[in-house]
C-alpha cells in the first residue's frame, strides 16, 4: 500500500472534498491535501465566533483578531511551511535585482511546519496535519481578546474537552468549526472579579484563497477619509524608501464596460452583498435594510446599478455560512451594550476589502431614546415619552446603520463635516430640509440641539447621504480607465479633490484621539460656532429639565426619567467641552502646498479668551441643574452642578499645554499669561466682588488649590522644585496637522511654562485673601482663612500667622 492508502485504513474517516482543499476528518484529528498548484499563493485565515456561553465578551461573528495572511512552502525536507505574507514592501518590478532585495530584506517568516504524511494519488497535493491550526495553538485565531489596561483575561485551554464540530468546503475557501472549552480568569485594573470560571466558544476558522489577479489599488489621499492599508516602495535608483498608503476599497467593476463607459447606468460584476441576521427584532430589519441601501444613491451618481445588495440569511443554503470570512454580514448582539459597529477586513496586497460586518447591539434602543430625548424633546412633541414612536426609531436606527456601513465601504469619520454650517442656518426650515445637520453621516453630529422650541417645520436629522458622502464613493470607486498603474491613476485622482479645496462642505477632518487640538473637528457637536451652539442647546437642555415630570408619566421607579436626567448632564458637559476645545486650539487641515493653504492656524486670541469666560460662567451659574423635584425622588448624590464643576475645571485646568503650543506659532497670540489671569479672574471672581460665596465657586476654588499643589512641591520654606527639561527629554513629538492617521499628541515640554503661572497664580490668590478677609462676610471667611493657610503653605510659609 501507498503511504496515502496507509494514512486512512482501518480508520473511521470523513472526507469533504472541493477544487481548493480536500479536508479529512479523522478522529479528532484534521488532515489537509494542500495542491501543489497553490504553493506561494497568498490566503487569508480568520477566526470567527460563532457561540458564545457569554454574550457579554465573546460577541457572535466577530472576529477577535486580524485575519492572517499567509502562502505554503514545500520543502525537500518533507515538511509543508506556512509563511506570513510581508505585504508592506512595494517594487516597480519583479527583475532579478528586486526580487533579490525583497528575498534577502522582507522574506515571510514561518509560523508553522508540518511534516508531509503522504502524497495524493496522483501526486498534485500533499496530505499534512492541520489540526493545531484549527484548535486553539495559533493565537491570532483564538477567541479570547487580548484585553486592555483597564480589562485583562486569562483563558486555560481544555484540549480533552474540546473537539472539531463540523467542516465545510468551497470552490475557493473552507470552514472548520470546533468548539473550545476554558477556564477563564477576569481582572479589571489589576484586582480579580473571578478565577477559573468554565467558558465555552465555538469557533469557525476560515481559509480563504486570494485572488490571483489583484485588483489595482487607489492610493489614497489625506483630505479624504478612508482606512487604510501601510506600504513602503523601494526605488530602483536607490532614492529614499517612500512610505505611502492604499485606500481600502471593495472591488468595484462593471459588468458591461463599453455600456459603463458610454455613461450607461451598469450593474457591476460582482455586488457588495450583505447578508441580514434573521435573529433580529422583526421591527428592525426594515430600517436595517434602508439603511443599508442609501448608499445605492451615491453609486448611481457615478454609474452603478444596484452596487450594493441585502439579503437574509437563507433558510436552506448548505453553503451559506454567516461565519465564514467569504460572507458579509449584519449581525444581531443580544446584550445590554448601547452601540453599534463596522469592522472590515482586507487584501493586505491591495487593500481590496474582501469582508465587512455591522454589529447592532440590543440596548442601541437606549442610545438612540436618550439622544432623541435630550438633543430634540424641545421641539419634538413626539418624541416626550418613554418610548419613541415607530417612524422616529426607525429614521434614527437607519441613520445608525448607514454610519457603519459606511465604515464597512472603507470611509472613515469625518469629524470636520458639522463645523460647515452656520449655527443658525440649523434653524432654518429651508436650509435643514435640504442639508440636514451635517454634511457627512460619517461625523459624529447627531440631532438638531440647535433648533429653539419656537422653530417650525426645521429637520431634526442627519440627511440620508450628505454632499461629502457622495463625494467620497465618487473618488474611492469610480474606476479610472487608460493608465498604466496606480500612480498614474492617482494624478487624475487628486485632481477631483483639487476641484472641491477650500469648500467647507467636502472638508475632511482627522479623528482626534490621544491628541485634540482642532475644535472644528470634534465628536458630538454641530455648526462653526461651539459657544453659539452650546448656547441654544443648553436653553433647550433647560427647557426639557423643566417639563420633564411633566413629560414622562407612568414612571414609578423613575427608570426613563434617570437616564434623562443623566443624558442632560452629559450633553451639558458636551456643550462645554466643544467650546473648551478653542481654547488653545488650533485648525488643522491637510492641504497641498499649490492650495496656498495653512496646515494649521490657531484659534483667534478674542475667541479663546471669551471661552475661558464662557466656561467659567456657565458653571458658576449651573446650579439649574440641581432639579430639586427630580433629586428627591432619585438616591442620595452630590449636586450634579459641583461634579460638572470638578470635572469641567480640572480639564479646563489642561488646556494650559495647548495653551503653549497654539500661541507659539503665531505672533500676538493668547498667551499663557493671559490664560492664568482669566482662570485667576473667572475662579476667583466673587471674592473680588465681596460678593457671597456658591457651592460651584468652593468646586473651583478647592480644585484650583488641587491644581496647585500637585504643580508645585513645596519644601518647607526653601524655593519650589520645579519639573525641568533635561537632555532627557524628547525634542521630538508626533506633529499636528499633517499625515492621513488619527491625531497624537505633540510634546510640549519644551515650550511650556504652566508651572511658572501656577506659582503666580498661587501669589495672587494669596495676596487677593490678605487684602479682602476683612470684607468677607461671616459664613464665608472660615473657608476663606483656610484657603489662604494653604496658599502660604504652597508658598513655604507655614509657620506663619493666618
Amino acid at each position: 500500500m501507498s503511504d496515502y492508502e496507509k494514512l486512512f485504513q482501518g480508520k473511521k474517516v470523513q472526507t469533504f472534498e472541493s477544487d481548493f482543499l480536500t479536508i479529512h476528518k479523522e478522529g479528532r484529528d484534521v488532515l489537509v491535501e494542500y495542491p501543489l498548484k497553490y504553493l506561494g499563493r497568498s490566503m487569508l485565515i480568520a477566526g470567527t465566533i460563532t457561540t458564545s456561553s457569554n454574550a457579554d465578551l465573546f460577541v457572535n461573528g466577530y472576529k477577535v483578531h486580524e485575519p492572517l495572511c499567509v502562502d505554503f512552502a514545500l520543502r525537500d525536507s518533507g515538511l509543508l511551511e506556512m509563511r506570513q505574507i510581508n505585504a508592506k514592501i512595494s517594487v516597480p518590478n519583479k527583475n532579478g535585482r528586486m526580487k533579490n532585495l525583497v528575498n534577502q530584506n522582507f522574506g515571510a517568516p514561518i509560523m508553522k511546519k508540518y511534516k508531509v504524511l503522504a502524497y495524493t494519488p496522483d501526486s498534485l497535493a500533499v496530505v499534512v496535519n492541520m489540526t493545531d491550526l484549527f484548535m486553539d495553538k495559533e493565537k491570532a485565531l483564538s477567541p479570547i481578546p487580548k484585553g486592555n489596561d483597564n480589562l485583562q483575561i486569562a483563558a486555560s485551554f481544555n484540549k480533552n474537552l474540546s473537539s472539531i464540530q463540523g467542516i465545510k468546503v468551497f470552490e475557493n475557501n473552507i470552514s472548520v468549526v470546533t468548539e473550545l472549552v476554558y477556564k477563564y480568569t477576569l481582572k479589571r485594573d489589576n484586582r480579580q472579579i473571578f478565577k477559573d470560571k468554565p467558558l465555552t466558544v465555538t469557533m469557525t476558522r476560515s481559509v480563504l484563497l486570494l485572488p490571483d489577479e489583484k485588483m489595482r489599488p487607489r492610493l489614497s489621499d489625506s483630505r479624504i477619509g478612508t482606512f487604510l492599508t501601510f506600504k513602503q516602495k523601494l526605488s530602483e535608483t536607490g532614492k529614499p524608501i517612500e512610505v505611502f498608503t492604499y485606500a481600502n476599497r471593495w472591488r468595484l467593476e462593471p459588468k458591461d464596460e463599453e455600456a459603463y463607459r458610454n455613461g450607461e447606468l451598469t450593474i457591476p460584476q460582482k455586488p457588495i452583498v450583505f447578508y441580514l441576521d434573521t435573529l433580529f427584532p422583526e421591527a428592525w430589519k426594515r430600517p436595517i435594510r434602508e439603511g443599508i441601501l442609501r448608499w445605492n444613491r451615491a453609486f448611481e451618481k457615478i454609474g452603478f446599478k444596484d452596487a450594493i445588495q441585502v439579503r437574509d440569511f437563507p433558510s436552506n443554503d448548505h453553503f451559506f455560512d454567516a461565519d465564514n470570512l467569504k460572507y458579509s454580514c449584519i449581525r444581531y448582539v443580544p446584550t445590554a451594550v448601547a452601540n453599534a459597529m463596522g469592522p472590515s477586513w482586507v487584501d493586505p496586497s491591495t487593500g481590496e476589502i474582501l469582508n465587512a460586518s455591522v454589529f447592532v447591539y440590543n440596548n442601541i434602543v437606549e442610545m438612540l431614546y436618550g439622544w432623541r430625548f435630550v438633543q430634540t424633546a424641545q421641539v419634538d412633541t413626539a418624541v416626550r415619552g418613554k418610548e419613541l414612536p415607530k417612524d422616529v426609531f426607525n429614521e434614527a436606527l437607519s441613520y445608525v446603520i448607514a454610519h457603519e456601513v459606511g465604515h464597512c465601504l472603507g470611509l472613515m469619520h469625518n469629524m470636520a463635516a458639522s463645523a460647515a454650517f452656520p449655527v443658525d442656518s440649523l434653524r432654518s426650515s429651508t436650509f435643514t430640509q435640504k442639508y440636514g445637520t451635517t454634511p457627512s453621516i460619517m461625523d459624529y453630529a447627531r440631532f438638531n440641539y440647535v433648533a429653539q422650541p419656537e422653530d417650525k417645520g426645521v429637520a431634526l436629522t442627519p440627511p440620508i447621504l450628505g454632499a461629502y458622502d457622495e463625494f467620497a464613493i465618487r473618488w474611492l470607486y469610480t474606476p479610472v480607465y487608460d493608465v498604466k498603474d496606480e500612480w498614474e491613476e492617482a494624478q487624475i485622482a487628486s485632481k477631483w479633490l483639487d476641484e472641491k479645496a477650500g469648500d467647507p462642505f467636502y472638508r475632511y477632518g482627522k479623528q482626534q484621539i490621544s491628541g485634540r487640538y482642532d475644535p472644528s473637528a470634534l465628536e458630538e457637536d454641530l455648526g462653526d460656532d461651539p459657544i453659539g451652539a452650546g448656547e441654544y442647546g443648553i436653553a433647550n437642555l433647560k427647557y426639557i429639565l423643566v417639563h420633564l415630570n411633566e413629560w414622562i408619566k407612568d414612571d414609578e421607579d423613575m427608570e426613563y426619567r434617570r437616564l434623562i436626567y443623566n443624558q442632560i448632564i452629559n450633553q451639558y458637559c458636551r456643550y462645554l467641552l466643544n467650546a473648551m476645545y478653542q481654547v488653545g486650539g488650533i485648525y488643522l487641515i491637510d492641504a497641498k502646498e499649490c492650495d496656498g493653504k495653512n496646515r494649521f492656524l490657531p484659534v483667534e486670541r478674542d475667541k479663546q479668551k471669551a471661552t475661558v469666560e464662557w466656561v467659567l460662567g456657565q458653571l458658576r451659574e449651573s446650579y439649574w441643574l440641581d432639579n430639586k423635584d427630580l433629586l428627591n425622588k432619585l438616591p442620595i448624590r452630590v449636586s450634579p452642578s459641583a461634579q460638572v464643576a470638578q470635572a469641567m475645571g480640572k480639564l479646563l485646568f489642561a488646556f494650559s499645554s495647548h495653551v503653549a503650543l497654539s500661541s507659539s506659532i503665531v505672533d500676538n497670540g493668547y498667551t499663557q499669561n493671559e490664560f492664568f489671569q482669566d482662570l485667576f479672574a473667572g475662579i476667583w471672581n466673587r471674592a473680588i466682588a465681596g460678593e457671597r460665596l456658591t457651592q460651584t465657586d468652593k468646586v473651583l476654588q478647592s480644585l484650583s488649590l488641587k491644581v496647585f499643589s500637585e504643580n508645585l512641591k513645596p519644601l518647607g520654606g526653601n524655593p519650589l522644585g520645579f519639573k525641568t527639561c533635561t537632555l532627557g527629554c524628547d525634542v521630538y513629538g508626533e506633529e499636528a496637522g499633517y499625515g492621513y492617521d488619527w491625531q497624537s499628541m505633540v510634546n510640549t515640554k519644551l515650550i511650556d511654562e504652566s508651572q511658572s503661572y501656577y506659582l503666580r497664580m498661587v501669589e495672587s490668590v494669596k495676596s487677593l485673601l490678605e487684602a479682602k478677609m476683612n470684607t468677607f462676610s461671616e459664613e464665608d471667611k472660615p473657608y476663606y482663612e483656610a484657603m489662604l493657610f494653604a496658599m502660604r503653605q504652597l508658598l513655604g510659609g507655614q509657620t506663619k500667622n493666618k
